[in-house]
């Protein structure tokens, strides 16, 4: 079967599959992952709050977002963010966002809900002693919760969030819908271009394996590192 394979076109189409398609791919993910894990934390200081209505808005929000269909969510954002802009800067007609800032938001706004779940559970993990104490020493919440809180947070679900982030990796190959070139829409491209799906997929699927399983590796070496550290 392997006969009938031409490995060729794939050595043609290298510098494009990776200096165009991987680069945009690396990059949204690495501008994704960044955008929510902010938005992240904010929500899952908001849900951790005293202020119940905070809580409330965090929740809905976490809710509604992990109810829905990531594709859905980016075509949602795709026909939505230009009117947004318009009303937001009061122009007279949807300002043009573009593709690649569309999808960003898309994933940001998305991803964060994830990870202010992880944030969330990672916040909780620590001693109700530590805020307690950082109390004690006169620290207001907002300096307990930067210098006690969560810089351990991070630590302790730092494994976590780097799988999240290998997952959304993976989830940046939905923005074909949208007909950007990312590294899957690359390969699709040259496919059709030369008549070749059964190798530019198959070569895909290798890449996003191989890329995956490396950063999971690597994942299970970190826990190990962490786990010796506690």
């Amino acid at each position: 079967m392997l006969g009938n394979f031409d490995f060729d076109v794939i050595r043609r189409a290298l510098p494009y599959l990776f200096y165009e398609g991987m680069t945009f791919t690396l990059t949204l993910t690495a501008l994704a992952a960044f955008g929510g894990l902010v938005f992240g934390t904010a929500l899952a200081l908001m849900r951790l709050s005293g202020l119940k209505l905070l809580g409330r808005i965090a929740g809905i929000y976490v809710d509604f977002m992990r109810s829905l269909p990531l594709v859905l969510v980016i075509f949602w954002f795709y026909f939505l963010v230009p009117y947004i802009g318009q009303w937001l800067t009061g122009a007279s007609r949807p300002i043009s966002v573009g593709a690649f800032a569309s999808s960003l938001i898309t994933f940001i706004m998305f991803e964060a809900a994830y990870f202010s779940e992880i944030m969330r559970a990672g916040i909780q993990s620590i001693s109700r002693g530590q805020p307690a104490a950082a109390s004690a020493l006169g620290l207001t919440y907002a300096q307990t919760m930067r210098y006690v809180v969560l810089p351990q947070a991070f630590r302790n679900m730092l494994p976590v969030l780097i799988t999240q982030t290998i997952v959304l990796f993976q989830d940046t190959s939905l923005v074909y819908v949208l007909s950007i070139t990312d590294f899957l829409g690359a390969a699709s491209k040259v496919a059709q271009r030369d008549g070749r799906l059964v190798e530019m997929y198959l070569f895909a699927a290798v890449v996003y394996f191989t890329i995956s399983c490396i950063a999971s590796f690597g994942v299970r070496r970190l826990q190990a590192r962490i786990a010796i550290i506690r």
